[in-house]
């Protein structure tokens, strides 16, 4: 079964690939978000080139081998172009055998306890805190993620005080039964980071997500080893050799790692399976409502080390509006907090036609 054709749809936002075999099977997947026109480039020109005419089955093969062959290009780009390959054979393999991507990496498909993961910083705490409350309300989450600090602030938080502000608010508002998780996006020196960390603690916060700029490692590390409360990270990284510092040196106690970002399921297993020999837990980062939410679901319901939930974005249209229309069957319905992972064959989702259509086109084939 030999891969004949790769196909890209897609807009400045979000990009499909379909592969196609010499047999006519074909499968979906999905290149990571954002700019996924230059990454739709990256998937004819460097992708393609070395894996049209190979076996679509040979999946871990064709993921070590891209890198090796690109080693003069390694990064995120590359690795956001070959998950649009990787799971586009994952779900090609899942039709073939009849078995959701679940069951193939050795899961069963069922339901999962999900977070809400807020984006927003430009929402005052007690706006923050209601919306809170009624997805609480609505869908049963029982747990909510929300963001502190600025984006890579260097210590200045998004307007005086807000930090301080915002994590009491949302404790009072949600009661001591909710499970509390902050994000920090970089925005902390390690001083900064432990004080702020030492206030999320007395006010019973579990997760305190990137506080020191992803690529210090060090930093991390020095603010894991001071607090009590789980540090977590790693969405932002996709190089193996990264991954071993940041495991080998526990400079986090949740690893994070991104399916689209590191570059497909096949890779990122190769992360969870990094944490799990450390015995730490794997919660993926999935940020967005478009395919990664649904792989990392899958994945979660296979591995060993699964964290207690999956990361749940509860943005709409007026933060991602971009994720209208993508899926002609919806597959994030949450209820009483959880969703269920699909057990059709593959990924069990259609993309929308009508979204096909619309989008920019390129095919490499085999000639």
């Amino acid at each position: 079964m030999k891969i004949r054709s790769i196909e890209t749809f897609c807009n400045p936002f979000v990009g499909f690939v379909r592969v196609t075999t010499d047999d006519g099977a074909q499968g979906w997947g999905q290149v990571s978000a954002y700019n996924a026109d230059i990454t739709a480039l990256v998937v004819h020109r460097q992708i393609a080139p070395w894996v049209l005419g190979r076996n679509a089955h040979d999946i871990r093969a064709l993921m070590d081998d891209i890198p090796r062959r690109e080693h003069k290009f390694p990064g995120s780009y590359l690795c956001r172009a070959m998950c649009g390959l990787d799971t586009a054979l994952w779900d090609l393999r899942g039709k073939r055998e009849g078995k959701s991507v679940c069951e193939l990496l050795g899961g069963t498909p069922g339901r999962l306890r999900a977070y809400a993961s807020s984006m927003k910083r430009d929402i005052t705490p007690v706006q923050e805190a209601e919306r809170l409350l009624r997805l609480r309300d609505e869908r049963g989450f029982d747990a909510f993620k929300f963001r502190i600090g600025a984006e890579y602030g260097r210590d200045i938080d998004e307007w005086p005080g807000r930090t301080e502000e915002i994590v009491p608010t949302v404790r009072r508002a949600l009661g001591d039964g909710a499970t509390l998780l902050v994000d920090a996006n970089s925005g902390f020196s390690p001083g900064r980071a432990i004080e702020v960390g030492r206030m999320l603690q007395d006010h019973g916060v579990s997760h305190y997500e990137e506080p020191c700029p992803y690529w210090e490692i060090e930093q991390t590390r020095q603010v894991a080893d001071a607090l009590d409360i789980d540090v977590t990270g790693g969405e932002q990284d996709c190089q193996f050799q990264i991954w071993r510092q940041i495991v080998g040196t526990r400079a986090v106690d949740i690893i994070q790692p991104d399916v689209c970002y590191m570059g497909g399921i096949t890779r990122t297993l190769q992360v969870a399976e990094m944490g799990a020999e450390a015995g730490l837990p794997c919660t993926p980062h999935s940020a967005n409502l478009s395919m990664v939410t649904l792989f990392t679901m899958h994945l979660l319901g296979a591995i060993p080390n699964a964290g207690k939930y999956l990361e749940f974005s509860i943005e709409g249209p007026d933060y991602y509006p971009w994720q209208d229309g993508l899926f002609r069957n919806w597959p994030y319905t949450v209820e009483d907090g959880m969703v269920t992972i699909p057990s059709e064959p593959g990924w069990g989702i259609e993309i929308e036609p009508s979204w096909l259509e619309r989008s920019a086109y390129q095919v490499s084939e085999v000639s």
